[in-house]
């Protein structure tokens, strides 16, 4: 491999020019977080990880950190706990704070379960909780409506529940997303009317069976495109309803993507939305998408997303009598801040532009793990796309899948195709479609962050440039979920230089049958004739 290769691929994503963070004399936010103890819930999600590593190396001060986890694939709680830290997002945490891990107490959980599955010890521990982020929730949009209620919604009245008897809470963080109420076209920052009342909701997965409801989803999510965001809806419903006397925020962030800087750059674990389109695409699977090409792909950068978190916790503290006194119902989004955390109102990029910027800077940096060369389409239409995925992805599966069933080996990708499939049809309702958003408290949360630590918190969408944005995100795909190291990169360009022939050579081919199929029925029908 050459060093101009390896150099290209490190470059991109460097730490060394992000600056060390000191605790600035004149920093409100790490002050604020200083003596406090901290309960995050969904610690081992994508945001979770990065909210965590953020507080302990930014907020060095903090008292107590608790994270709740659960028995997870036949490993206890004390067994994912040990094996929680060795991440690489976790480095840069451990060489500037070194210490960190003696402020961090796991605290055996289950949000879903009665009492958040917490033990009588437990419970009384965390009562001198004075910050809450609330980020726990399924995020599958095809989850089963027993577990996203149970989740999402149960999950969420526990914790307000539990809140109210923390006599020291100065902050509860709600992270909901920016598409739970898209049956409406302009999302304000305000409550809107939830398609379900909470404890309704809860009763009826308390006393219906699985089959009866599997069978009455439809019916009961309605508009909803899938159980995900109607259960986040209604789930802000439930903190309207049951945060009465706590200092509450709801965050709302649009899609999440991979990280910019921190804390490093091109970070990401996770293959869902706007991410799992470039990496479909990026490895030759994915071909096709229903999707308005000049639409805005309204996406957030995760480390942008943690910064906004924690401001918006610091911030509803600092304001915390002024939200308290308010109790006229007319001004429950007053009582309660909604932020609507998206690009679209201040740096949009539409979904052409990010695709096109995404396929110039791949094609540079190609895997060893891609399957064929980069051919993708954005389709408008639903028919063309449904002709697309004919074409260019089942008809060739099925080609692949005779091959490898007549060689001896396993087929593979006609399963494949029908989860890629499945992906793109859930993906689709949200990139055929545009929203509007507001975004005016998130402009006006900025306006009160102290110089200093904006420098620490950056989450203002106008700084961030797409263009070097994006051309991270392919690199971090290839290190962070193909698991694709900085050595193969030369060997994955001479494989691409490959897939590039044999792309074109068929093409090729298939260009001169066409023509050649056109002629003979043209002259047959001139015979004919």
């Amino acid at each position: 491999m050459t060093r101009r290769s390896k150099d290209y691929l490190e470059d991109m994503l460097d730490m060394s020019e992000f600056p060390n963070i000191n605790n600035d004399s004149q920093s409100e936010i790490p002050q604020f977080f200083a003596r406090c103890n901290v309960l995050i819930t969904g610690g081992t999600g994508f945001l979770g990880q990065l909210l965590i590593e953020k507080l302990l190396r930014c907020c060095p001060d903090i008292e107590k950190l608790y994270i709740f986890l659960r028995a997870k694939k036949e490993k206890t709680p004390e067994q994912r706990f040990k094996e929680y830290f060795d991440n690489v997002v976790y480095d840069r945490l451990k060489k500037e704070q070194p210490n960190f891990n003696s402020k961090v107490i796991m605290i055996q959980a289950d949000i879903s379960k009665l009492d958040l599955g917490l033990s009588k010890e437990n419970r009384e521990r965390l009562l001198d909780t004075n910050v809450i982020f609330h980020a726990a929730a399924t995020v599958r949009f095809n989850e089963t409506i027993r577990v996203a209620v149970n989740i999402n919604v149960r999950g969420t009245k526990q914790l307000l529940l539990f809140a109210k008897e923390m006599p020291q809470l100065k902050s509860f963080v709600h992270v909901s997303t920016a598409f739970s109420y898209c049956i409406t076209k302009f999302i304000e920052e305000r409550y809107y009317p939830s398609p379900m009342e909470t404890d309704k909701i809860l009763t009826l997965i308390d006393i219906m069976d699985d089959d009866k409801l599997d069978k009455f989803t439809p019916t009961l999510i309605g508009e909803w495109p899938n159980s995900y965001v109607y259960t986040k809806a209604i789930a802000e419903d439930t903190v309207r309803q049951y945060s009465i006397g706590i200092p509450v925020c709801i965050v709302r962030p649009s899609i999440v993507t991979s990280t910019v800087e921190e804390p490093v750059s091109g970070w990401t674990n996770s293959v869902y939305g706007a991410v799992g389109v470039v990496m479909g695409s990026a490895i030759g699977l994915l071909r096709t998408l229903h999707c308005n090409p000049d639409n805005v792909a309204d996406m957030v950068p995760a480390d942008y997303v943690i910064s906004h978190l924690i401001a918006a916790g610091w911030d509803t503290a600092k304001r915390r009598n002024t939200l308290l006194s308010i109790e006229n119902a007319n001004l429950e989004t007053e009582r309660v801040p909604i932020y609507n955390y998206v690009s679209i109102c201040q740096n949009p990029i539409t979904w052409r532009r990010f695709m096109k910027l995404n396929e110039i800077f791949g094609m540079q940096v190609p895997s060893t793990h891609v399957l064929w060369y980069y051919m993708f389409f954005l389709n408008k239409y639903k028919f063309v796309h449904d002709i697309c995925v004919i074409f260019l992805h089942m008809i060739p599966a099925v080609i692949a899948d005779t091959m490898l069933f007549f060689t001896g080996q396993k087929p593979m990708l006609l399963k494949a195709y029908k989860k890629i499939n499945s992906f793109s049809s859930v993906i689709s309702y949200f990139s055929s479609q545009q929203w509007r958003f507001s975004n005016d408290a998130v402009v006006k949360l900025w306006g009160r962050v102290p110089p200093a630590d904006r420098q620490i918190f950056n989450f203002d969408m106008n700084n961030l440039e797409w263009e070097s944005y994006i051309k991270i995100i392919i690199p971090g795909l290839r290190l962070y979920i193909a698991k694709d190291p900085i050595d193969t990169l030369e060997r994955g360009r001479e494989k691409y230089r490959k897939l590039k022939i044999y792309h074109y050579s068929l093409l090729t081919v298939i260009t001169v049958l066409l023509v050649w199929g056109v002629i003979t029925l043209i002259n047959r029908m001139i015979l004919f004739l």
